[in-house]
Order: structure tokens, then C-alpha cells, then sequence
């Protein structure tokens, strides 16, 4: 009995751990001064991801995305459409190892 047990629960887990999503972005173009910080964080909470956002020394913002698969590829899309004022001219994603973070942040270097 504990061995089935066993196996409904790491079935039980990879299914969770599939649908988990770690990214980091680095965002080039008109995104600081144009509440685009502020516009990633108010999504974030929305859909429940977790992370942070930080303006980079070289104009570019930096962005850790992580939580529900689907969430994390919205935040994605919102984060190449940013705010009103803003122009994205390039977004580079690279996949990260989920970290389980609790919040979302705004962080200032």
C-alpha cells in the first residue's frame, strides 16, 4: 500500500513541478521613467507570479519571473507590450531553476 502511495505521490509532484516557470528578462528600449517597474508589478500580483524587477546601470531592466506556467508566459507577453509610454525594442529570455519565491519586488541598485 505505501508504495502505490509513493508513486501517486511523485506522480503527484512532477505534475506540479511541469506546470512551474522560471524565467529572467532583460529589457531594452524605453522602459525607465515610464512606469514600467510599476507596470509589471501590478500584473504580477494579478496573476499571482512571483519575482522581481530592477532597473540595470545600462538603461536596461532586468525582470525574474516565476510561478504557474501559463501566468509566467502572460507576464512574458505583457512585459514585451509594457506601458502606454513605453517602447520595447528587445527582450531576452532565458529559462531559470525555479527558486520559490513569495513575493513579487521591486528592487533598487
Amino acid at each position: 500500500m505505501g508504495f502505490a502511495r509513493d508513486i501517486k505521490l511523485n506522480k503527484l509532484l512532477l505534475f506540479f513541478s511541469v506546470m512551474k516557470k522560471s524565467v529572467r528578462l532583460y529589457i531594452t528600449g524605453t522602459v525607465q521613467g515610464v512606469f514600467f517597474r510599476g507596470f509589471i508589478k501590478e500584473n504580477a500580483e494579478k496573476l499571482n507570479v512571483k519575482g522581481f524587477i530592477r532597473n540595470l546601470e545600462d538603461g536596461r531592466i532586468e525582470v525574474f519571473l516565476e510561478g504557474d506556467s501559463d501566468a509566467v508566459n502572460k507576464m512574458i507577453e505583457l512585459a514585451k507590450k509594457g506601458p502606454r509610454h513605453s517602447q520595447i525594442r528587445k527582450v531576452e529570455e532565458k529559462p531559470e531553476r525555479f527558486q520559490d519565491m513569495k513575493n513579487f519586488k521591486v528592487l533598487h541598485i
